[in-house]
């Protein structure tokens, strides 16, 4: 929908995705660290109205110099979000001393996200249909804003244990230092939220498996509804080390199959899959130090991790489809296996 009548090639459109992913991975750890030296809610506020103006660029400007400096925009709004949101909601449980609550509002972050796909999809189409694409992104850019409006009524914990006087790279260099000690639940992060990029090929995936194109949106609208489920569920449920593996299993199994009923496995693999999602990042929270003023930082730093992982994904999908894809979730179950 977003390069709908944009005349742009399908080599301009890929220049302009890397063009994104490479903003994403270079201001991930910086922007992180700036949500530590200054305001996490700050970097929330400004994500919204970042994003918010990429939307009026691809309005404004419907072309490959638009589009690029749009997907800049959005790239440098996503990377001051990561890692932000996830140490101001655990700072504020732990001024409260609720910090084990923390695995059950992240589950209910991630349910009410997955749950949320449905309705967007379906007002964005008739926003589409309604008024084409400039419709649907000032309605967006709307929607940036008043994001922007919510986080300015988030409260932020003061922080004052460690050096109030640190300047910006001494508090990103304490961030990558204490990234070190703990670097275990950092590649968990990296690893299995690299695993979220298979959502893309969902659709295809339908496609190839003989779903009639008309009925494609219908027949995946499920799959985020069952992700929530499974992320629902990891507030309720311990995490247990064989999850993971057995959602690859289903994965693999799905594939093999091959035909339209096999998307009701892959809608079972991603509800195992979101479960694990939430459990290891909830793990690295608690593994980070309590008195720390980098959690944002750390944070991030299992954020560019899964950046550079997706491409293992993308690899895979290349070379042997949703098979292949079901062996590497297999491969990082193991590598992060926790028998319990």
């Amino acid at each position: 929908m977003l390069f709908a009548d944009s005349g742009l090639s399908d080599a301009q459109i890929t220049v302009l995705l890397a063009i994104w992913s490479t903003t994403a991975v270079v201001a991930e750890v910086p922007s992180g660290a700036i949500a530590d030296r200054f305001s996490r809610r700050g970097c929330l506020v400004a994500s919204g109205v970042l994003q918010a103006f990429a939307y009026a660029a691809w309005v404004v400007f419907p072309s490959f110099w638009g589009f690029a400096l749009g997907f800049v925009l959005w790239g440098l709004g996503g990377a001051l979000e990561s890692g932000a949101f996830e140490a101001l909601v655990y700072d504020c449980l732990a001024a409260n001393g609720d910090e084990d609550q923390y695995v059950a509002l992240n589950a209910r972050v991630d349910t009410v996200e997955l749950i949320a796909q449905v309705p967007v999809a379906v007002v964005a189409t008739a926003l589409f249909s309604w008024g084409g694409y400039p419709l649907a992104g000032w309605v967006s850019v709307a929607m940036c804003l008043a994001s922007s409006v919510v986080a300015l009524r988030f409260p932020e914990p003061p922080r004052g244990s460690g050096d109030e006087h640190a300047g910006y790279f001494a508090t990103l260099l304490t961030g990558l230092r204490e990234a070190i000690p703990i670097r275990r639940a950092v590649i968990a992060v990296a690893l299995v939220y690299a695993i979220d990029a298979f959502e893309e090929y969902f659709t295809l995936l339908a496609q190839d498996w003989h779903v009639p194109t008309l009925w494609v949106p219908m027949a995946t609208i499920g799959l985020p509804l069952l992700g929530a489920a499974g992320a629902s569920l990891a507030g309720r449920l311990r995490w247990r080390g064989w999850v993971l593996f057995l959602a690859g299993l289903v994965l693999i199994a799905a594939a093999v199959l091959a035909v339209p009923l096999a998307l009701v496995l892959v809608g079972v693999y991603y509800g195992l899959y979101r479960f694990v999602l939430v459990h290891v990042e909830t793990a690295l929270q608690h593994r980070i130090d309590a008195d720390t003023e980098a959690r944002a930082t750390v944070t991030s730093v299992a954020a560019i991790g899964s950046e550079v992982v997706a491409f293992a994904v993308y690899g895979a999908w290349v070379l042997g489809g949703a098979v292949a894809v079901g062996v590497l979730v297999l491969v990082i179950a193991l590598v992060i296996w926790r028998p319990q």
